[in-house]
């Protein structure tokens, strides 16, 4: 049902995306050193442009459609702790600069530039969404195990600092 009205809804989505990343822009913080360190290891390739957001609950679209269907498989809950639209980044408050977290999100962000932007992106990511299901898609899987692989770097980066 949902993958038949794809169609109609990527339109909305992109709007929706393409707004709430201008808002990011403008109320948003730019990455640290390490975060900007880390786009550019997962692929990110404009870097300077992310911006952070923090909020109390990660929004959801305002179109009644677009809510149905983010409800439908699971996505934008009450428990998603953020939420990367291209370069602007939503980070729930109670998780605001967890490294692994923006890392994941920053994975997405290089997706975005990857697959060329908001609209293609979206097709793929929610095509993956309503047929494999959310988080099994690849690009999730691919955002989760980039996240984590860079998550046992600083470990091991850790570990081997404080045995000097």
């Amino acid at each position: 049902m949902l993958l038949a009205s794809l169609d109609k809804l990527l339109p909305l989505a992109a709007q929706w995306v393409a707004a709430v990343e201008q808002r990011i822009e403008r109320e948003g913080f730019p990455l640290l050193k390490e975060e900007l360190e880390d786009a550019r290891a997962v692929g990110v390739v404009d870097a300077e442009r992310v911006r952070l957001l923090p909020l109390e609950r990660v929004p959801e679209p305002d179109a009644l459609a677009l809510q149905a269907a983010a409800r439908a498989i699971r996505f934008l809950t009450p428990t998603t702790r953020g939420l990367a639209l291209r370069y602007g980044i939503f980070v729930r408050n109670d998780c605001w600069r967890d490294r692994r977290l923006v890392a994941h999100e920053l994975v997405h962000t290089a997706q975005y530039e990857r697959l060329g932007g908001i609209e293609p992106f979206l097709q793929r990511y929610l095509s993956e969404c309503l047929t494999v299901g959310y988080p099994a898609g690849p690009l999730e899987q691919e955002a989760i195990g980039v996240a984590n692989q860079l998550a046992r770097t600083y470990s091991e980066s850790f570990s081997a600092k404080s045995r000097l």
